[in-house]
């Protein structure tokens, strides 16, 4: 995947759950209690979520799943990140592609933090989510508490993150041009607005 606005470039990937990778997840799913997280922005990369849980997390992934009746959007500034970060938004005749995770209870606390759920940035939403033709009933997603009236603009850094996470983790390449697409749209918007004089405002 490339463009001509400097990001970095992909090639698709499918990844690969093998028999062993299989047989060990079978164990740790049998020794500690788990809950199903659905990830569709920078959590979607592995490496990314290992930052913040402190642990490789590809181990935990079931695979690609589909969110129906919810879209993206970028409607909340992170001030750790100082840039516009995903959302998602309940749209009936939209869905929303993304990783589905099975973790370890003992890393929810973790995972909250990431998301600022202790300063109110995010919270739980419990959703159906499709994956590998089964429908796994109340996943824990996160949906931004305080929604900015219009969307606001990734950075760079977030910007490769989350197409990275898209594409390692196999979504659809439709779909991940979507993604590309909407975020460099952003950007350019954003851009514009700063050459005449105009500041996003969170």
């Amino acid at each position: 995947m490339s463009n001509q606005s400097g990001h970095v470039h992909y090639s698709w990937v499918q990844t690969d759950n093998s028999d062993n990778l299989d047989s060990e997840l079978q164990q740790v799913r049998a020794d500690e209690s788990m809950f199903y997280y659905f990830a569709y922005g920078s959590c979607m990369c592995p490496v990314d979520l290992k930052r913040s849980l402190g642990e490789k997390t590809h181990f935990y992934v079931i695979g690609t799943g589909t969110l129906k009746g919810y879209r993206l959007g970028f409607y909340r500034i992170s001030p750790t990140r100082n840039c516009g970060v995903l959302d998602v938004v309940k749209d009936p005749k939209a869905s929303v592609r993304g990783v589905l995770y099975q973790l370890p209870w003992r890393l929810s606390d973790r995972l909250d933090k990431r998301e600022d759920v202790p300063q109110g940035g995010y919270r739980h939403e419990y959703v159906d989510i499709h994956c590998n033709g089964k429908v796994y009933k109340n996943a824990r997603t996160y949906v931004v508490v305080d929604k900015l009236l219009e969307e606001a603009a990734p950075n760079d850094w977030y910007f490769n993150i989350v197409l990275r996470g898209a594409v390692t983790c196999g979504l659809p390449e439709e779909y991940c041009w979507s993604l590309f697409h909407h975020m460099y749209q952003l950007q350019q918007r954003n851009q514009g607005r700063l050459g005449n004089g105009i500041a996003l405002r969170s």
